[in-house]
């Protein structure tokens, strides 16, 4: 019996929802971590909130590089859960687990001994490199918890369950809030309790999902070992979604240095900096609240070309697809009818409230064309396809890069810079991520 084209649409869409939804709230709750630290480190002061920008940046970029340790498992974990190989699976996300333990101990010792240097390279004031260095130092200390968080979160999205991740978020959330308020203002720490809140929070995170993780493990026969070829396959694969996610990171770190270049002086370089943070934290918020069908993408198409289903591929992208610019177009209205009321929830800067108004209207008009762009990066993430995607960040970096210097270079002003990331980075992407979906190169079945 043929089932009916909109039966199909509203079965394919009822099973993103269930991935999605819960992906959500979970992704929604990540960067409440650093919402909250925006929150409350912004009523100590401007140079504080400026300095948090700068860590915040430089933090962000550690862990998006290996955010291949949730893609890249994800991915994996799904394809074998599609060709029946449960054990299989598991076995392979403990092999990211193992490597994300690796990973984390190098980063946090070197991140811990070149704090300082790498937040003079931005060239802020010293009253705003203090603060930064400060919260750097600490926030390092997490970097082994975080990549545990990351990797144990994608075993699961892979196993097709993203309500345990909502669970752990959502408290480990919650705790991050509770220490930082007790850290920052009763035990007077400032800046430096902040960062301590969020360590003790990530690593309480961690441990929970490491529970939930090994007991799947051993109820299925997966070994807990580390297994050495296993750990290097994964980390082979994850190399072009690290290159990948490089020039992401370098195009973000580049914005916030063309916003350092672009102010004329000391105020205006800390009125910018503290702008600039509070504007990329909420297009973050919002990056993650899209970035849930992305969620839902990785795991559907990995799980349907591990069964070898390519018309289920085509098919479920296309509902994504549709899904992701109508949630664009969502997130952009409230962003652009929230923008008057925001900024006093951060500062009591009214140089700063002001000038965040109409940085966020031009986030907003760049809502839809991210809600698309992330939709298809999940997509193919979830097909395996990091080669193509790594090609295709260098290529939008080369196109953004020369627009975002030029606006330094005239000191054109943070709005400005702000239009040309939206439109010139995230254009760039959206055209080279349509190209390769419209193809059929990415479709490759089987574990």
């Amino acid at each position: 019996m043929t089932v009916p084209p909109r039966a199909r649409d509203r079965a394919r869409d009822r099973e993103i929802l269930r991935l999605a939804v819960p992906a959500f709230l979970a992704l929604v709750s990540e960067p409440l971590f650093l919402l909250a630290d925006a929150a409350i480190v912004g009523h100590l002061g401007t140079a504080p909130l400026a300095g948090l920008g700068i860590a915040a940046a430089v933090l962000q970029t550690v862990v998006g590089l290996c955010i291949f340790l949730a893609y890249g498992t994800t991915a994996g974990v799904a394809r074998r859960l599609g060709a029946g190989d449960l054990r299989g699976a598991l076995a392979q996300g403990v092999d990211g687990l193992w490597l994300a333990a690796g990973i984390g101990v190098v980063v946090t010792i070197l991140g811990v001994l070149l704090a300082d240097p790498v937040v003079h390279l931005f060239g802020a004031s010293e009253s705003v490199t203090d603060p930064a260095a400060t919260y750097l130092r600490i926030a390092f200390l997490g970097t082994t918890p975080l990549l545990l968080m990351l990797a144990a979160t994608g075993v699961l999205r892979g196993l097709q369950d993203t309500r345990t991740p909502l669970v752990v978020a959502v408290g480990g959330n919650a705790l991050n809030v509770v220490l930082n308020l007790v850290l920052v203002y009763p035990a007077g720490m400032g800046i430096a309790g902040s960062a301590l809140g969020s360590v003790l929070a990530q690593a309480a995170s961690a441990a929970a999902f490491l529970v939930v993780v090994t007991r799947a493990a051993r109820a299925h026969d997966a070994s807990l070992r580390p297994d050495l070829p296993g750990i290097r396959a994964a980390g082979r694969a994850g190399v072009p979604l690290v290159v990948r996610t490089l020039t992401l990171r370098a195009a973000l770190l580049l914005t916030t240095y063309v916003v350092t270049l672009a102010a004329t002086g000391a105020r205006e370089q800390e009125v910018d900096l503290a702008t600039h943070q509070l504007a990329m934290t909420l297009w973050t918020f919002l990056a993650f609240v899209l970035d849930a069908i992305a969620i839902a993408a990785q795991a559907l198409t990995g799980r349907a070309l591990g069964a070898g289903d390519v018309t289920a591929v085509r098919e479920t992208t296309r509902r994504m697809v549709r899904w992701g610019a109508l949630s664009g177009v969502a997130t952009g209205l409230l962003l652009a009818a929230a923008s008057p009321v925001l900024g006093a929830l951060f500062t009591g800067d009214g140089d700063v409230r002001d000038l965040l108004v109409p940085v966020l209207l031009v986030a907003a008009l760049g809502q839809p064309v991210a809600g698309v762009v992330f939709v298809l990066d999940g997509v193919l993430i979830g097909a395996g396809d990091g080669g193509y995607l790594a090609r295709a960040g260098l290529v939008t970096l080369v196109a953004y890069a020369p627009v975002a210097l030029l606006c330094a270079a005239v000191s054109a002003g943070l709005v400005a810079v702000w239009v040309s990331f939206a439109a010139v980075f995230m254009g760039a992407r959206l055209v080279v991520l349509v190209h390769r979906a419209r193809g059929d190169a990415w479709l490759v079945t089987g574990r």
